[in-house]
């Protein structure tokens, strides 16, 4: 045989040696290229966003504590800024949880606000949990973190449901601006009353507040939000709005069952 042909043989041979591990690797991720390196991200990924594709991204971060002490009430940040000038910018953010029973959490429209918000959650047992971010060209973005938790947060029920509580304050609105927190915004902090039942605690059918927006004195919404069971109960949530004071601001919305949420916010 010529030299020359066995000897670029032996590279091709060499060289398919080499990238069969790579190769291997690859076919047999089943985590979707997952940082996290969960199996449930790619059922996760179809069930929020469908057969898109999504890039992992660090310009959306998304803050938990490294171990939630109340899996009731686990505290989280999304931030997708880092994203405003990709794409058009930010249409909406959709939080879900790998290994939660109910994975979807929320759906935020910013619309005029930041795309930011903080929240709690429910955690049923320690799991990344995810923020998926759409800028306006359809594009979708992927930021993650992993929170332990001590479990159990979705299946007993909230304190104002065991002590029947709840009746008494059902959508009753908390709201208030604080100025000055973060330049160049003015922080809303929003509080509704509801004992946001998951549906998992024996006896209790899921009773949960769907759908929020902040609407200006013409009826333009500010923001949207679409809630599912497993934010926590009596939602908190903090938004980020333009810095300039805006009067007769209203809070509307409702719950699962058709109950009503109306409100004046305070500019």
């Amino acid at each position: 045989m010529n030299p020359f042909i066995q000897r670029r043989r032996m590279l091709g041979s060499g060289l398919m040696a080499a990238l069969l591990p790579a190769v291997l690797r690859a076919q047999d991720d089943q985590t979707g290229g997952d940082p996290l390196g969960s199996m449930q991200y790619p059922s996760l990924r179809e069930q929020t966003i469908g057969k898109a594709t999504a890039k992992f991204s660090d310009a959306v971060m998304v803050k938990g504590p490294a171990f939630a002490d109340d899996a009731m009430n686990v505290p989280l940040l999304v931030d997708a800024r880092g994203l405003d000038k990709v794409g058009g910018g930010v249409a909406r953010i959709r939080v879900a949880v790998d290994r939660n029973p109910v994975r979807q959490v929320l759906d935020f429209e910013p619309l005029r606000a930041l795309p930011m918000l903080a929240f709690r959650i429910r955690m049923e047992q320690a799991s990344p949990v995810r923020a998926f971010v759409q800028t306006k060209d359809g594009q979708w973005h992927v930021g993650s973190t992993w929170v332990q938790a001590a479990g159990g947060g979705c299946t007993v029920p909230g304190l104002t449901r065991a002590d029947g509580s709840w009746s008494k304050t059902l959508g009753q609105v908390q709201a208030r601006f604080f100025n000055n927190v973060l330049e160049g915004s003015r922080r809303l902090r929003v509080r509704v009353m509801h004992p946001m039942d998951t549906g998992l605690v024996a006896g209790i059918p899921a009773f949960y507040i769907e759908e929020l927006q902040l609407l200006d004195s013409t009826g333009q919404a500010w923001w949207k939000l679409a809630l599912h069971e497993p934010v926590s109960e009596n939602p908190l949530i903090t938004f980020e709005l333009p810095p300039q004071a805006v009067p007769g601001l209203r809070l509307i919305g409702r719950d699962n069952n058709g109950n009503r949420i109306d409100a004046e916010v305070g500019a």
